[in-house]
């Protein structure tokens, strides 16, 4: 299945068919094998809309995330950027298109030198993709510091110093310093506490609006991509089974697969909750 949004203007993003193989050795006493981990996935995305990308583990989103951000190759199949076709080649991929492309963990304590300043870690993509000056650099990383919601009295700071959110807030800092149009989330809140979840899906959102961001969100809980998604996309075993806008997936899943994704997911609205509550109390008493 090769689902495609229909759209009369240039998407921000369009993927063709798009696969990844890998080769696994068998050893001593087996043959080698090839592995699908994406299986000719298809989409367009517009500017300023956020598509979910959603399955289980193994399904091959995270593949695929690793895919549009230029981490890995894809086998085949073509990658459009505002209509231009990407050469994802080894020292083919132009600088311009690296800046305008840019990933956000699900762990970002991870991805951040636990050695180097806050400031640090901020201006470093300015310092090797740019020739402004240390103090221009520091105004940016100082000015992007507000806008994810923290303060200059971070800049000086290291890592070990902030909790998870503040963590995540400093990674989608850093990722939005080289002025990116496609932000690709690969899990960015699945290990935060719900009600820090909440407020990094509302910073996403405002940020959205305010740079005109396109976003690819990668996700295997529902209720985040209820909240935060446009359009929903649905992959089994490095296949697109379902595709459509967050409304109609929801509402009338197609395919037996996405059906059996949403009933094993417990619904997170308050009615839902108070009628297992009361479930509960009736079996008890």
């Amino acid at each position: 299945m090769n689902p495609v949004s229909q759209t009369s203007a240039t998407p921000m993003l369009e993927i063709r068919d798009v696969k990844r193989d890998y080769h696994v050795g068998g050893g001593l006493f087996k043959a080698d094998k090839t592995v699908h981990a994406v299986k000719g996935v298809s989409f367009k995305l517009e500017t300023g809309k956020t598509l979910a990308i959603v399955g289980e583990s193994g399904c091959g989103k995270s593949t695929l995330a690793r895919i549009l951000t230029f981490i890995d190759e894809p086998t085949s199949g073509e990658i459009l950027i505002d209509g231009h076709k990407v050469d994802t080649r080894p020292g083919h991929l132009t600088q311009e298109m690296r800046q305008k492309v840019q990933i956000i963990f699900q762990n970002p304590y991870g991805s951040l030198n636990p050695r180097q300043k806050i400031g640090d870690v901020l201006g470093e993509p300015l310092a090797i993709n740019t020739k402004i000056s240390t103090a221009e650099r520091r105004d940016r990383a100082i000015e992007m510091l507000v806008k994810v919601g923290l303060g200059p009295e971070h800049y000086n700071r290291y890592p070990h110093m902030f909790s998870g959110g503040q963590r995540q807030r400093i990674a989608i800092a850093r990722a939005l310093m080289l002025n990116p149009t496609l932000l690709v989330l690969d899990e960015p809140v699945s290990a935060l506490d719900l009600s820090v979840q909440a407020q990094v899906l509302n910073l996403l959102a405002d940020l959205q609006e305010e740079f005109g961001l396109t976003y690819v969100f990668i996700s295997h809980d529902l209720s985040v991509v209820k909240y935060i998604a446009d359009e929903v996309m649905v992959m089994y075993f490095g296949e697109a089974v379902e595709y459509g806008s967050r409304e109609a997936v929801f509402a009338d899943p197609k395919h037996d697969y996405t059906k059996t994704l949403f009933a094993a997911t417990p619904r997170a609205d308050v009615a839902s909750i108070r009628a297992r509550i009361a479930a509960k109390q009736a079996m008890a008493g």
